[in-house]
Order: structure tokens, then sequence, then C-alpha cells
């Protein structure tokens, strides 16, 4: 293992003086959006934010900006607050060991597998869904990373992970929430998947094309010197009647035989 370049540790932005990298970045972002979810509950003009959360039937109709969106709609709640813990205390643990782009691809694609997920399913049976996700899958990251680090009561990050994901399925199963357990199972799959490839633990399979068998090469016969041929039919006839035999056409023919192969013998040495 090793960790990243200096480069890769510097903050996404400074605000206010402060540094502000990817995990706390990706945070910032989603607190805005429960605020802003929040006002608009409170006037009671809610309504538009139907727009922004996942629904596999207008996903399907072409509505794929909702794949995007459907984690901006963040009512307040407890569970968002731990959420949010988990991204800035495990995150940045996972920010630290591989740098800002390597935890910003992870947060992505937790953030997207979830929709993708959903719109398989929604050709099954409608799906909405709408919230932050991916909180849960940072934690799984960190845990694939540092396995054995203790946490609370003393237990290591790996026991937590395994423990927390049972539960959360009984808890799905049990209210029939159908999303929401392949939004979990989908995001902890890839976290797992993507630190293992990250750490050189998990190669992707590799299609190399089919090998073609080569085709039998016909050998290409030598090229027919016409010449030398004319000049083995005129010694033919010379044999069978004689030199008498010949025309004029054949006498020229032998004649330009004979120069030609005078010109091939070689040069006898020359006595020094």
């Amino acid at each position: 293992m090793e960790f990243y370049s200096s480069e890769e540790q510097q903050p996404v932005l400074w605000l206010g003086g402060r540094a502000i990298h990817a995990a706390v970045f990706v945070v910032l972002v989603f607190v805005a959006s429960l605020l802003v979810t929040t006002v608009m509950m409170a006037v009671n003009r809610a309504a538009p934010l139907a727009w922004l959360d996942f629904n596999s039937t207008a996903v399907l109709r072409g509505q794929v900006w909702r794949v995007a969106t459907y984690g901006l709609h963040n009512p307040p709640s407890l569970w968002f607050v731990i959420d949010m813990a988990m991204i800035v205390w495990f995150g940045r643990e996972v920010e630290r060991f591989f740098g800002r782009n390597i935890f910003l691809l992870l947060f992505a694609g937790l953030y997207l597998v979830t929709p993708l997920v959903l719109t398989l399913f929604g050709l099954l049976t409608p799906l909405v869904f709408f919230g932050e996700t991916g909180a849960f899958g940072v934690f799984v990251a960190f845990a694939t990373l540092y396995p054995n680090a203790l946490l609370i009561f003393n237990v290591s990050a790996k026991v937590a992970a395994a423990v927390l994901l049972g539960i959360y399925t009984l808890i799905f199963l049990a209210n029939h929430q159908v999303a929401a357990l392949a939004s979990l199972w989908a995001t902890s799959a890839f976290a797992f998947g993507f630190m293992r490839y990250q750490q050189g633990r998990l190669q992707l399979p590799r299609f190399r094309p089919r090998a073609t068998r080569p085709r039998p090469v016909t050998p290409t016969p030598p090229p027919r010197d016409t010449a030398q041929e004319e000049l083995d039919a005129v010694l033919d006839k010379i044999a069978r009647s004689g030199m008498a035999s010949l025309t004029a056409a054949e006498r020229a023919k032998l004649e330009a035989g004979s120069e030609r192969l005078a010109h091939r013998r070689p040069t006898p040495p020359t006595a020094r």
C-alpha cells in the first residue's frame, strides 16, 4: 500500500480561510439541500421537490435527470445527521489514504449505483426513492480499508459493518422497503469491490477477442521464363530436324538466347 501524492491531499476549496476537503464538501452540498427542503416544506411549497425524486416509471419514460437529482430531496431527520457524520469521519480517512480524486470517484459511484439498480428493478415494479445515499457505503469502504480498526466498545470495523448490514436488511425486509434494500446492498457491494480494486486485490475481467486461425498461404509459383522456354523449343527443333529447319524468327531467338547465356557466365579470373 502507498499513500497518494501531496497534491491529491489538497482541499477541494477554501472557505473563510478554512480548508474544505472532499468529504466535507459532499456533506456541505447535502446540508444545503436539507435547508432548501426544510424551507419549502415549511412554506407548503414542497410539491416541486417531487420532480427531483427517483421514479423508475418516469426515468424509463425519459426523465433521466432524476438519476442525478434524487439525493437533493432531504427532509430533516436524525438519520440524516448520522449519515453526514459517517461521511465526514470515515470518508476523511478514505480520502487521506487514497486522495481526493479516488474518494470523489468512490462517492460518485455510490450515488449513481442506486438509481441504476432501481431502474432495472423498475422494469418489474415501479419504485420511488429520494434522499442522500452513500453514507453506509462510505463506512463499508472504510471497513474494507481498515477491517481491524477498533470502533466504539472495541468492536472492529469489519464486524460493525457486517452487523449493521444485517440489521438494516432485516428492517427493510420487515417493512417491505424494496428500494431501500436494493440501495443498501448495491452501495455496500460497490464500496467493497471498489476498495478491493484500488488495493490491487481485485482484477476486472478482460475480454479478449477470439483468436482466428490464420488462413493457409498458397505458395506463389515462380514467374515463368518465357524467353528460356522459347529457346528450349528452338533447341529441340534443332535436335530433331537440324539447323536448316529453323525460320528467320527462330534463328533470331537462338542468337538472342546465346547472347543472354553468354552474359550469365562468370568471367574467368585474369592471370597475374
